[in-house]
């Protein structure tokens, strides 16, 4: 059966939900403040909408790929919003990365508007979303998030209820803790075999199976070798999603250590320019006045 799906949020990882629900058959209708990011889902054969209200309008299922709380709040809310055309019953997905705080709170306003919301932000990036392999974690009625599958379905491998609204972000956040240590400890042990003359392409291979095996290892340690900074995500979004986790954890008096120092080294890389890089740029930190990065 094919949906009636609105995207409001075409970026990198937006995109690639919109490419995906269009490559499995079902209506999306998309909407961005940016024409360019519009046209490309276009091309694949979306529908451009002129507003938020107005993709709403069209669709049963909302989705919400965004970078803050309060760009949620204005995509919904604000003039010509989700809100303003979203017939009554209308479900949001919000598959943004944002607080918990802030997702109760968008939850609680959209039901007194008579819309529904369920937060489900999402682990594994572009290239999973493209796959329909993502892993998600969601928020909200329990019925809510049963009919969310219906659409859902087609982007994940793995979707977890994970309790009311606010507990899919705060799973996101424990995700990112333990993705982002990863990450600077992978990079760390890169340097290491590099400086001590191992020939660290071989390590993925060498620890597969064991208890250090990660899918961050085998993905990252290569191109952290070779200096590969394509883009499948930006340093910055890590400190906004290690700040948040940061946020809860003064909430909940919660001791972490490790993660400062990670959301410290990711902050003193966004501070030199490098917030726009992906993930593989955290070798810069590591690189020395001496070392010279392979283009």
């Amino acid at each position: 059966m094919s949906l009636r799906v609105a995207l409001i949020g075409a970026g990198a990882m937006g995109g690639a939900i919109g490419e995906r629900i269009v490559a499995t058959g079902h209506r999306l209708t998309v909407f961005d403040l940016d024409q360019a990011k519009v046209d490309v889902l276009v091309a694949k054969g979306a529908q451009a909408a002129p507003s938020a209200a107005d993709a709403a309008a069209q669709s049963d299922f909302v989705i919400l790929s965004l970078n803050a709380a309060k760009i949620v709040r204005l995509a919904v809310f604000g003039e010509k919003g989700v809100a303003a055309g979203a017939a009554r019953g209308t479900l949001i997905i919000d598959m943004s990365s944002i607080d918990p705080t802030s997702t109760r709170a968008l939850a609680e306003e959209a039901s007194a508007a008579g819309l529904r919301w369920v937060d489900s932000p999402l682990s594994g990036g572009a290239p999973k979303a493209l796959t329909g392999e993502l892993t998600l974690m969601a928020g909200g009625d329990a019925n809510d998030v049963a009919d969310a599958y219906q659409v859902l379905k087609y982007l994940c491998a793995n979707y977890t209820h994970m309790g009311p609204s606010g507990a899919g972000q705060t799973t996101k956040l424990i995700n990112q803790v333990l993705c982002g240590l990863t990450f600077l400890a992978v990079a760390e042990a890169t340097q290491l075999a590099l400086d001590a003359g191992v020939d660290a392409a071989k390590i993925p291979q060498a620890l597969k199976g064991g208890r250090a095996d990660s899918a961050i290892l085998q993905e990252y340690m290569p191109r952290f070798v070779t200096r590969d900074y394509r883009r499948t995500g930006r340093i910055d979004n890590m400190v906004k999603d290690l700040a948040g986790a940061q946020d809860l954890a003064r909430q909940t008096n919660t001791a972490m250590p490790l993660t400062a120092i990670c959301a410290e080294v990711h902050r003193m890389l966004t501070a030199a320019g490098l917030g726009g890089e992906d993930q593989a740029a955290l070798m810069e930190f590591f690189k020395g006045p001496k070392k010279e990065i392979v283009e």
